[in-house]
């Protein structure tokens, strides 16, 4: 299935490059792995598939060949594990560190858990990551940073008060890794994501993403569920733009001992309500008959009502510039997600 990571694939030239990937068995990780390997790299994952899927792996394997494959070295582990963050990070390498807890819902519903698996496990990541000599990490922060501030777009110096526990463990890691850099040298970049969606994000259990979950019930012939009146928007981010920022982050010119935090996303907002009537198009144009129209539910505690990104920090410092706006990111998730009814997920 084609993915479109030809822009970050250009990226990877000259000898391969040793690369560290936690939560590499999620979403963003396995295709964080998938463009790697198809660009000749060395790369080291680890993932104790509490969220992520082993089959995420298999479909990689598929996609780069066995060959590619070979370059690819599995630790089975959790990030709160200082056993697992060592043997990751063992040979040393760029490190992109995607592994976490998501989603402000379920860190309501578990804040300790969210914290212990966030701040904790990223905690021992960076030691790890320090004492085997790796001198470069790109973590995933998110736009759920920002708060309550009203102001639009989003600029990476102006936050608000968060409004969950998911928020402030991601900006308490913002935190952590500005003095990590600070002490030890190390050069971080924090990748404040704003929604992103493509193949292979899971539709399953009750906190998954908006774009799979209107996917998985228009699939079904069956109405998606918008909470609010719709009119709550967001800027969303096809995934090959994220697997792009993340490796110009790794290998920007940026000054040791550093943190910068960079918004990654597409600097453009779209209302849930468009969102579905975009994804409802997409499924009938290829089922042959339209899906319902959404029905409403209430809003959910701890979301934003707008979000909108400011890209110029990452444009200027690493040479962002998105290759994917939603609606061709939207036709590509929609393929995967309905060929051969799912077979894949």
């Amino acid at each position: 299935m084609r993915r479109d990571f030809a822009a970050p694939r250009a990226l990877l030239t000259g000898s391969p490059v040793r690369w560290i990937v936690t939560g590499v068995a999620g979403f963003i990780g396995s295709n964080l792995l998938e463009c790697l390997l198809e660009g000749d790299q060395i790369v080291a994952g680890l993932d104790d598939f509490s969220t992520g899927s082993r089959a995420n792996l298999d479909a990689v394997r598929q996609a780069v060949g066995e060959a590619r494959w070979t370059r690819f070295r599995m630790v089975e582990g959790d990030l709160r594990d200082p056993a697992a963050c060592r043997a990751v990070c063992r040979d040393g390498g760029l490190v992109l560190h995607q592994g976490a807890l998501g989603s402000v819902p379920r860190s309501i519903a578990e804040p300790f858990l969210a914290h212990d698996v966030n701040v904790s496990g990223t905690l021992q990541l960076f030691l790890a990551a320090r004492d085997a000599g790796c001198r470069r990490i790109v973590y995933a922060s998110s736009s759920s940073v920002y708060g309550d501030d009203p102001g639009l777009p989003k600029r990476e110096s102006v936050l608000g008060r968060q409004l969950s526990p998911y928020a402030v463990t991601k900006y308490t890691d913002e935190l952590y890794a500005g003095v990590y850099a600070k002490h030890y040298g190390l050069t971080i970049s924090g990748l404040r994501y704003f929604n992103v969606f493509g193949p292979r994000q899971s539709p399953d259990g009750p906190y998954a993403a908006v774009i799979p979950r209107f996917l998985e019930a228009l699939d079904r012939g069956e109405a998606g569920v918008i909470h609010g009146d719709g009119e709550t928007s967001r800027d969303f981010c096809y995934v090959a733009n994220v697997v792009q920022a993340n490796l110009r982050a790794a290998m920007a010119s940026l000054p040791e001992g550093s943190h910068t935090a960079f918004n990654v996303a597409c600097g453009r907002a779209t209302t849930l309500r468009r969102l579905y009537e975009l994804l409802r198009s997409a499924v009938a144009s290829r089922r042959g008959t339209a899906p319902p129209d959404a029905s409403y539910g209430d809003f959910r505690a701890g979301d934003i009502a707008r979000s909108l990104a400011d890209i110029g920090l990452a444009a200027a410092l690493l040479g962002y510039a998105p290759t994917h706006q939603i609606e061709e990111g939207l036709v590509l998730t929609t393929d995967w997600f309905l060929r051969d009814e799912g077979a894949e997920r």
